[in-house]
């Protein structure tokens, strides 16, 4: 709360003289060296400021360009001051020490005024100037999107090389992003659904490997040799994949099944930035091939705006990632956003137009399963009410696994369910 508090003072400064839609800024406190994202609302009434941060409300006064705030929370009380020049805010905010409350304590803040939102969706085109190789909340979004909006984008492969043959970013899945979601709080659902997944160069490399998970005693014997590059040939026009000549898959195609293997929002506050090659609840990493042309992915939003990424695109991908790499090539992405408001959300989901998927990533695949296994009981209990009882029945006669990846630090599971099944039943939705 009171890191929240802090925050409401940047943004007084520019209020016109009558009531106003309220506006939105994205506020950073400086939590001895530890920055914190909230999101605050504020409108003025006169010349009495009036608002919320994170829902709680604030009120204040503004004389010329600088703002005085109290806000109490309980027993304590926060002092906070802050100037505006344009669309940028700064100030200081005095507040208990909250190791000690009779004593006080000083941090710094900055705000920035979010834009106002469009009376219609928009269709953007962004093209990256540069990367990311990690999921953080501390890099500058890149864009700003407001839900309905669709971005066209493009990817790199997982080395970093663009549809050219040009290296433009450090190896380990260089994401695109982060993108700034403006309504996505913490504690809600970020919807991204893929609309359109084309690999752009006629290429893809790989690897001849076998992952350490899916070696037993007599493979991992005969394995010190692999783990050589392998270059597949792209053959966009008839949508096939075709490895190098001169040895015995000779004749053989594998049918493109374009997919992002890298999508994830930036991790909650307390939590270091995350490699681009590692996954957990926050998504990440997770390599499931599932996650094509049509799907939608939803992510439990952890920072204000959720800062989504995405990367690392596979042209195909068998179950496990069991070489380490998949197909790897660049790519353009045609995406668009959603937000589910105040909603729990225990593990990354996958939609696609025949079934639900639930995704587990832990260390070991036993892990994967159980986190796999609760996500979609949970789905069950909420999008159609199903008592844990109704749940488990249904996963006992219905429910598929299907092993996502074996090649990162975690080994990742799908619980997955057919529409079919679900049918005959109805949405908590339709029951209200």
């Amino acid at each position: 709360m009171f890191a929240r508090l802090v925050l409401l003072l940047c943004c007084l400064g520019s209020f016109p003289a009558s009531a106003t839609e309220p506006e939105r800024w994205r506020v950073v406190i400086d939590l001895w060296g530890n920055p914190v994202y909230q999101t605050l609302e504020l409108t003025r009434e006169g010349t009495r400021l009036v608002g919320t941060l994170d829902g709680d409300p604030l009120t204040g006064n503004l004389q010329d360009n600088r703002l005085r705030l109290t806000a109490t929370a309980g027993d304590r009380h926060y002092h906070l001051s802050g100037t505006q020049i344009g669309d940028r805010l700064t100030g200081t905010a005095d507040f208990p020490d909250p190791n000690r409350p009779e004593r006080r304590a000083e941090h710094a803040f900055s705000a920035t005024r979010l834009p106002a939102r469009p009376a219609h969706a928009r269709v953007l085109d962004y093209i990256p100037t540069d990367y990311a190789n990690e999921f953080s909340a501390h890099r500058a979004p890149v864009l700003l999107l407001w839900p309905g909006d669709t971005v066209r984008t493009r990817t790199l492969d997982s080395g970093g090389v663009d549809e050219h043959g040009v290296t433009r970013a450090l190896f380990g899945n260089p994401q695109v992003g982060p993108f700034y979601v403006d309504g996505a709080e913490p504690g809600d659902i970020l919807a991204i659904t893929l609309h359109r997944l084309r690999p752009n160069r006629d290429h893809a490399d790989s690897l001849d490997a076998l992952v350490g998970r899916a070696q037993g005693l007599a493979l991992a014997a005969q394995a010190n040799a692999l783990g050589k590059p392998v270059r597949w040939r792209l053959d966009r026009e008839r949508g096939l994949a075709l490895p190098p000549a001169g040895g015995g898959l000779d004749g053989l195609s594998i049918p493109l099944r374009p997919m992002l293997g890298g999508i994830a929002v930036a991790p909650g506050f307390g939590f270091p930035p995350m490699s681009a090659g590692d996954s957990g609840r926050f998504g990440g990493n997770m390599d499931f091939n599932q996650i094509v042309e049509g799907t939608t992915v939803y992510l439990p939003v952890a920072q204000p705006g959720a800062l989504l990424y995405l990367g690392d695109a596979h042209a195909a991908q068998g179950d496990g990632e069991t070489s380490q790499y998949g197909l790897e090539t660049s790519m353009d992405v045609e995406f668009s956003v959603a937000v589910i408001k105040k909603r729990a959300l225990a593990t990354p989901r996958v939609e696609s137009a025949t079934r639900l998927m639930a995704v587990g990533q832990a260390g070991s695949l036993d892990e994967a399963v159980r986190a796999a296994t609760q996500g979609l009981v949970q789905w069950l209990q909420q999008d159609y009410r199903l008592s844990l009882s109704e749940a488990s029945q249904l996963l006992g006669a219905a429910v598929e696994y299907r092993i996502i990846t074996l090649a990162g630090r975690n080994a990742g599971v799908a619980a997955m369910l057919d529409k079919a099944r679900l049918a005959t039943l109805r949405a908590a939705s339709e029951r209200e």
